[in-house]
């Protein structure tokens, strides 16, 4: 059965891509809310592993013991109303896998092979039925190179440390320019990993959401997919 009430030559997969704090991830969540389609946070899969790898003293570095790991863990992205629950062997770890010690390190963890590997198949697996919006830094050129709809979303630096600023509590929050320079420094460790660097597929469509809202990025690419939609009939 359709899970957006088309057929099933009717839907398709979009993948959004795009440097940390770009707005992937809540631009997604409301595509796919808007689309009656399934929502699938990469990120949050990566982020469960080093939690995981954090929980155990694993260090970035241990490659032998990160591919052990995540061939023993379970990970389930489990739909609610206002978003998805993130399940690390059916413990919520929703809020824990966005801590400060879960970011500095995600970017490392997720430049292994071994955990890459065993992350793809799964987000592969979510997508072989179509009616998926998958976000992350490698979907549209690695995990979905076939997805009918390709964005890749950006927005600059100064404008992604004051929105990931904003979104601190007061307790947690850092100077803005510590801000700036770690996002500067996770898109470089990004773009020059080994294993599915962060780049652009060359049929994405580059969407800057810098002096954008939330609502407009979401108009855009809604028309974009309904227009793929309507090709794909």
């Amino acid at each position: 059965m359709s899970r957006s009430g088309e057929s099933d030559s009717d839907r398709i997969n979009v993948a959004i891509d795009g440097p940390a704090g770009a707005g992937k991830s809540t631009v997604a969540r409301k595509v796919a809310e808007k689309l009656g389609y399934i929502y699938v946070d990469t990120g949050a899969m990566y982020r469960a592993v080093t939690l995981a790898a954090n929980r155990l003293g694993i260090e970035p570095h241990e490659s032998d013991r990160l591919k052990k790991l995540v061939e023993s863990i379970h990970i389930r992205l489990k739909p609610v109303v206002d978003g998805q629950i993130v399940l690390l062997n059916e413990e919520d770890v929703t809020n824990a896998i966005r801590t400060r010690e879960v970011t500095l390190r995600v970017s490392q963890v997720a430049s292994h092979e071994a955990v890459r590997m065993k992350l793809v198949d799964m987000q592969r697996e979510l997508a072989s039925l179509k009616g998926i919006v998958m976000d992350g830094r490698d979907i549209g050129t690695q995990v979905l190179p076939q997805a009918e709809l390709k964005i890749f979303l950006i927005a600059s630096v100064q404008i992604r440390a004051l929105r990931r600023y904003q979104e601190l509590k007061e307790n947690e929050r850092i100077p803005l320019q510590q801000l700036e320079q770690e996002i500067a420094d996770r898109d470089r460790s990004d773009e020059q990993r080994e294993i599915s660097p962060l780049s652009c597929a060359k049929d994405a469509i580059v969407l800057d959401s810098s002096e954008l809202t939330i609502d407009q990025v979401v108009a855009l690419i809604l028309d974009l997919s309904r227009t793929k939609m309507a090709e794909a009939k």
